[in-house]
């Protein structure tokens, strides 16, 4: 499953929290099923527009037309980078002035 875009999570969001106070304000309840009934309404809602919300399509890379010596339906695939080797630094390991006393950190 995808991750949510920005978009979906704002406009969920913003639906929860919107529907929630306008339902609560229009319908007065002051029971304790009553907010919990419209809690997981307004959920629902929030959950069903940022599913809704247009999610960007992944960009296609153009591929180039076949050659006739070899017209077969392959993809090219792009040749690979070539890793450098690393060069690894020497590390050195520096001795505590004192191992009896502690480190403090300012706070």
């Amino acid at each position: 499953m995808p991750r949510p875009t920005a978009a979906q999570l704002a406009y969920g969001s913003c639906t929860v929290l919107l529907s929630t106070l306008a339902m609560l304000l229009l319908s007065q309840t002051s029971s304790g099923l009553g907010v919990v009934i419209i809690a997981l309404s307004a959920l629902v809602l929030g959950l069903l527009v940022a599913m809704t919300v247009p999610v960007p399509k992944p960009t296609t890379i153009a591929t180039a037309a076949p050659s006739r010596a070899g017209a077969t339906s392959e993809q090219r695939v792009p040749d690979q980078r070539v890793a450098q080797p690393r060069i690894s630094a020497r590390r050195e390991t520096v001795a505590a002035a004192s191992a009896s006393e502690p480190i403090r950190e300012r706070a």
